[in-house]
């Protein structure tokens, strides 16, 4: 049998490269992805990736690297996609152009990712889509426009996909990730394993992949995941 291929879209320090390392560790060829494939060096070195440069707004972009892992590695049996933005401000202050990139990145890019990975999963009849959200997928907090409108946007085509994709053996999962996860945007470290107040990529990583290997008869449509002292 042929190694099965992961392909992680939004690769940063943080969750992108613990999932990626997750698959990795399970015996999947990975593929990781972001606009500038070069800052992947490391991780490509340490898991034996496959690095690919992608603009998840742009529906050429994302096909033609699709095209390049069907070639090179496969077919894809998992897809994460993990790519967002934000720039705060509240709703007097927001420029245009920053809410459509939000937006763009982190709702129109979900949908290219997701719409491209389904074609070939619902051909081969079986694949895991995961999408990542956040606290804002579910409240629009004062400030937070930018950052809130797109998660819903994403929560709800991840909501769509599963509803059409599943009877045709396709797993699609929306995460919840509330609150602050290590080595991203904080001033904690992702080796910070013992801070409850902020969760662990690797951590996080291990729940994509379980989520991925449940059985048919019990899937999960939407998880969410929190440290234990946060408050919700």
């Amino acid at each position: 049998m042929t190694e099965p291929v992961a392909v992680v879209v939004g690769v940063g320090p943080g969750l992108g490269s613990a999932v990626a390392r997750r698959f990795a560790a399970a015996g999947f060829k990975v593929a990781v992805a972001r606009r500038r494939p070069e800052e992947l060096a490391g991780l490509v070195e340490e898991i034996g990736a496959s690095a690919y440069a992608c603009d998840a707004t742009e529906q050429d972009s994302v096909e033609a690297m699709f095209a390049a892992i069907d070639k090179e590695l496969g077919g894809p049996q998992a897809v994460v996609y993990n790519a967002g933005a934000y720039k705060p401000g509240g709703i007097l202050d927001i420029e245009a152009a920053d809410f459509e990139r939000c937006w763009r990145i982190g709702c129109l890019g979900g949908f290219h990712v997701g719409q491209a990975a389904a074609k070939r999963m619902v051909e081969a009849g079986a694949g895991t889509i995961i999408f990542t959200g956040a606290t804002a997928s579910l409240r629009g907090s004062a400030k937070f426009a930018n950052l809130a409108v797109p998660k819903f946007g994403l929560r709800a085509l991840a909501q769509s996909m599963a509803r059409d994709l599943g009877p045709q053996g396709v797993h699609v999962a929306h995460t919840i990730i509330d609150g602050q996860i290590a080595g991203e945007r904080t001033g904690y470290r992702a080796e910070d394993r013992g801070n409850d107040a902020v969760l662990a990529p690797d951590a996080i990583a291990e729940a994509y992949y379980q989520l991925h290997v449940q059985p048919r008869s019990a899937w999960t449509q939407e998880l969410d995941l929190r440290p234990c002292m946060e408050t919700f």
